[in-house]
């Protein structure tokens, strides 16, 4: 989320070319959903400049934003750090993937039955959405996320896990008082470091055996 609809625009095509250019690079197929995560954030934050040009409301933009943000990323990244991992981590990211599934269930079934809103505060959008039990679903959520970054085995997808819980907290605390949001800048920040990851990946036919963490 970024504080205006072009910022948005601009801050998603941004990160959406990184993510491009992180897909371009990648050299094994077991990196290809983790590299092509600056994709979905880009997308992500072109649909929010629809539902800011749109005034908020209850529109399909503003469903689609709650789609990404809620179960697909709850899902994507677990499942792409999963695929990346070297193999002595796999045990434990299984279980942090299965958080997140467990996670995204309850997050789609309140999409798919409440209505989502968006209404424009200031310089941030906030977003409305009727969830049973919120507390546990985000511990869920950042179980899933935050924790399969920091629990991948591999130096610097810890780094983006810190990173994103430092960030995840700044961004937070700023939407919260409504002063302005960061998250766009935030989402560019973890797509340069994942750009970086990709670029020092070997290739798969020589990825080592040796633990990387």
């Amino acid at each position: 989320m970024c504080w205006s609809a072009t910022a948005d625009l601009v801050a998603g095509t941004g990160v959406a070319a990184v993510g491009v250019a992180s897909v371009a690079l990648v050299r094994g197929g077991r990196d290809l959903p983790l590299a092509a995560l600056p994709l979905l954030l880009g997308a992500h934050q072109i649909v929010e400049a629809v539902v800011w040009s749109s005034g908020g409301g209850r529109g399909p933009a503003t469903t689609a934003w709650a789609v990404i943000a809620l179960p697909v990323l709850a899902v994507w990244v677990p499942a792409g750090v999963l695929c990346a991992a070297p193999p002595h981590a796999r045990a434990r990211l299984v279980v942090l993937l299965a958080v997140g599934v467990a996670t995204a269930a309850p997050l789609a079934h309140g999409l798919a039955t409440g209505p989502v809103t968006a209404e424009i505060r200031g310089r941030t959008v906030g977003y409305t959405i009727d969830l049973s039990h919120p507390v546990l679903l985000v511990a869920g959520y950042l179980l899933a996320t935050v924790g399969s970054l920091l629990l991948s085995g591999d130096r610097r997808l810890v780094l983006l896990g810190m990173l994103a819980a430092v960030g995840a907290l700044i961004c937070w605390t700023l939407w919260r008082l409504e002063f302005v949001s960061t998250w766009c800048a935030f989402a560019a920040l973890c797509s340069v470091v994942l750009l970086g990851w990709v670029r020092t990946r070997p290739p798969a036919s020589s990825t080592p055996l040796r633990r990387s963490w």
